[in-house]
């Protein structure tokens, strides 16, 4: 196994730890609530399973795992989302918006995942499937979606990847 693919395994794994780290508390601050994170996980993917099921690391099968263990919280998620959305913009309204807005994120992953790559996707996918607990789902599904992984993540892994 080379470096680059060591130093990213440690990258994955502290960032997902970190993520199940993060107490309930800290979640309240993000400006999108847990219901939208796990659609958007979900979606997430949804879009990067199909992606990249033509590589070695297809990982369709730990996606429908993942949403076969979460789907009633994903259908209770989608709903109050729905609801909200239907209180702001009435019921016709709320059908397009919602559209917009899982169009907006299925075309964010439309390339692939920011910074995990198919074979990390595929890990991520079978380890979400088998969460129970659904505050440290959120927190994973939270770091996950970032643009980039945390901070604090890279810099263990850098000081971790130094000591080797």
């Amino acid at each position: 196994m080379d470096l680059r693919t060591t130093f990213t395994r440690r990258a994955v794994a502290l960032t997902c730890s970190a993520a199940l780290a993060i107490p309930a508390v800290a979640q309240a601050n993000s400006t999108q609530s847990d219901e939208e994170q796990l659609r958007e996980l979900n979606i997430m993917l949804m879009v990067t399973s199909l992606r990249c099921r033509n590589t070695e690391h297809d990982f369709r099968t730990e996606y429908q795992q993942f949403n076969a263990a979460h789907h009633r919280r994903i259908n209770s998620a989608s709903l109050n989302v729905r609801r909200q959305m239907e209180a702001r913009y009435g019921k016709r309204g709320s059908k397009r918006a919602l559209d917009k807005v899982d169009v907006r994120i299925a075309n964010s992953y439309g390339l692939g995942h920011p910074w995990l790559s198919c074979a990390e996707l595929k890990q991520l996918a079978a380890e979400l499937s088998a969460e129970r607990d659904y505050v440290r789902l959120s927190a994973t599904a939270r770091e996950m979606l970032g643009e980039e992984p945390r901070q604090v993540a890279l810099l263990d892994t850098a000081s971790t990847s130094a000591q080797d």
